[in-house]
């Protein structure tokens, strides 16, 4: 499947007990339903092709022929989807009776998983009718599967230890279980992730009961998270006997421990994911913990092969600003955590190296404006006056009005001592020194006023007994939008693993808690282009607006998430913008964009490999001595020739 994305659907039949032949039929429509929408994968549930609740009908061949002679047909009608399909049925092998699943592709069952886990408590009986599926009670080999039509398939595996892989997209490898088996202490499906398995279903017949959905959820959730896999699960629901249960169709689909679709409870039908397994195989890659079995443990791989298609997409969704939360709620609450760790990573240096100041270069931006949120955070934290943070203010060439009003409001609002330090006629002197002329605004007219800022701030620091708060943030790190050993140098960086799109909701939080004042400065400074402030304004505004000249930050920030939290190469980013920005942005912007982001991101390196100490606050960070360790001279060739393809 193209970019390893593959759709998938979990389908829950109306059926009735006992009557094979029109169980049959509902499993085919939903199943033909399922492949018309692109699902190369449908899952049904446990003991579908019978019921799960046939009871003592279970003994009788009536019955068990019945089943085969279903799922004959589900074979017949299914033949030409290109799409594999796993069932339920009893199954009879060597005088036991088993709870299989049989997984399907074409007119072929390409094997037999039986259930090994039989719940025998409570409300459960299965241990009255089924043998549990260890290897100790199965046949030797493989079985002929007979079905009562006379018609024989040879060499069909009956063994969990199987996993059914797809030669045309390595990374989907299929693995089996059913219902109890998720339930139990040491799931079947976890030695099946360490064997290789990508994709978990699970065929399943479970109860409704007060509390028991939450459970179910929060269970397929954290099996597909610890196992670093997707998890189909498919339950029973109407048409099972209700004589003493209620079966709700409870189905679900998670990813790596998020939820990606889930079934009405009592309503039945199908439900839809677009599973990423390339971003699995990614994520166990990246993740040193997860420990795949050795060579020699034995698992039957059986191989099957699916068309090459695109995935649609329509069941993925790609957030536009994937490091903000989008719900209200827990996005205040993640922005409460966010500013802890900030506080408490400077509270913790600020205690351990003695230091009487906190000094921070602020110009009335976004960035710099957060890095003095959090310095008070962190000497309220301390029991520190808060006049012990000099917050320092350095006009020169391109510094407007309205950020150095700013500025200075901030600071006598969160009773900071405030410092102005004009560093233009130092400038000058420095120009004349080095024969730089003030007309030409070339990079050296703009480095040389973020140096002399940190020159400025390093001595001050100094002379007070304190230690430089750095206020860069994320995408300016990716982006290499710094100036070497100017604003690209502190003493402690709190800002380092905040990305632009995310320090506009902190400031937000921390205006929408403020009053007064404070509130009306905070969000006034949230309406500031974002500008480094280094060329001569126009008529008294910014005329150095960085988006204008590097790009939209919700657009690199977006690049930079994809490609480092997951690995996407250029083409899938790219894919992933387009329905991310639909409306907001044309291929040809995204495209551009994103050649300047993988440009700048390669050249940049250099600044990274010698970032000051800062705290890490999400998943994704740049430090060298932690999240990324990348050669400064690497070639961007690759990524920029695939980027240009586009």
């Amino acid at each position: 499947m193209e970019d390893g994305f593959i759709k998938v659907a979990a389908a829950t039949p109306a059926l009735r007990v006992a009557d094979c032949p029109y169980n049959a039929l509902e499993i085919v429509k939903l199943a033909r339903e399922a492949a018309g929408k692109g699902a190369k994968l449908c899952v049904f549930p446990e003991l579908c092709l019978t019921g799960y609740t046939c009871g003592d009908l279970l003994w009788h061949q009536t019955l068990l022929d019945g089943a085969l002679d279903a799922l004959q047909t589900v074979l017949e009608q299914l033949e030409a989807l290109d799409m594999l399909v796993a069932v339920g049925l009893p199954f009879m092998a060597e005088g036991r009776l088993f709870n299989v699943a049989a997984v399907c592709y074409h007119n072929e069952v390409l094997g037999l998983v039986p259930k090994r886990n039989l719940p025998n408590y409570a409300e459960f009986y299965e241990g009255r009718h089924f043998t549990a599926g260890h290897a100790a009670f199965l046949p030797a080999g493989d079985i002929e599967l007979r079905f009562p039509s006379g018609r024989v398939q040879k060499n069909v595996a009956l063994t969990g230890d199987q996993l059914f892989c797809c030669e045309g997209l390595p990374a989907f490898t299929l693995g089996v279980e059913i219902c109890e088996d998720l339930w139990v202490p040491q799931p079947p499906s976890t030695t099946l992730a360490q064997l290789g398995a990508t994709v978990i279903v699970n065929l399943s017949a479970s109860d409704e009961l007060i509390g028991k959905a939450a459970y179910r959820r929060e269970l397929v959730k954290s099996q597909s998270a610890r196992l670093l896999c997707a998890y189909v699960y498919a339950d029973a629901g109407f048409g099972e006997s209700t004589q003493d249960l209620v079966f709700a169709g409870h189905d679900l689909i998670a990813e790596n421990g998020a939820l990606l679709a889930e079934s009405r409870r009592f309503e039945g039908g199908v439900v839809y994911a677009d599973l990423d397994l390339d971003r699995l195989q990614h994520e166990r890659r990246r993740m040193g913990s997860f420990s795949p079995r050795s060579e020699g443990q034995a698992c039957r791989r059986q191989r099957f092969s699916l068309p090459r298609t695109t995935c649609d997409l329509r069941n993925r969704w790609f957030p536009r600003t994937p490091f903000v939360p989008q719900n209200d709620a827990v996005r205040a609450e993640r922005c409460e955590e966010i500013l802890t760790i900030q506080a408490v990573g400077l509270a913790t240096r600020l205690h351990h190296t003695g230091s009487k100041t906190a000094v921070v270069g602020l110009s009335g931006g976004l960035d710099s404006t957060l890095a003095l949120i959090v310095a008070a955070h962190a000497f309220d934290r301390l029991g520190l006056d808060r006049s012990g943070i000099l917050a320092v203010t350095m006009p020169c060439f391109g510094t407007t009005q309205r950020t150095r009003g700013n500025a200075e409001k901030l600071a006598e609002a969160y009773g900071v001592t405030l410092q102005t330090v004009d560093i233009k006629a130092a400038v000058d002197q420095h120009f004349a020194d080095i024969g730089q002329s003030k007309d030409d605004l070339t990079v050296t007219f703009e480095n040389a006023q973020a140096r002399m800022r940190t020159l400025v701030l390093m001595n001050l620091a100094n002379k007070n007994g304190g230690m430089v708060v750095g206020t860069g943030d994320l995408s300016e790190l990716a982006l290499g939008w710094a100036t070497y050993n100017g604003d690209h140098m502190s003493m402690y960086g709190v800002n380092a693993s905040i990305p632009k799109t995310l320090v506009r909701y902190l400031v937000a939080y921390e205006a929408d808690r403020a009053e007064g004042t404070l509130g009306e400065v905070l969000r006034d400074v949230l309406d500031t282009p974002v500008s480094p402030e280094l060329l001569p304004p126009k008529d008294g505004e910014i005329s150095q607006k960085t988006e204008d000249l590097v790009g939209p930050y919700e657009l690199h920030d977006f690049f930079l998430y994809y490609m480092l939290r997951f690995g996407y190469p250029p083409a899938k980013i790219f894919r992933a913008a387009l329905k991310a920005f639909d409306g907001e942005y044309d291929r040809e912007t995204i495209k551009k964009w994103l050649i300047t982001f993988l440009r700048r991101f390669f050249t940049q390196q250099f600044k990274r490999s010698c970032l000051p100490d800062g705290p890490k606050v999400g998943t994704v960070a740049l430090s060298p001595r932690g999240d990324w360790r990348m050669p400064s001279d690497a070639s961007a060739k690759l990524w920029l020739d695939a980027a240009e393809q586009l």
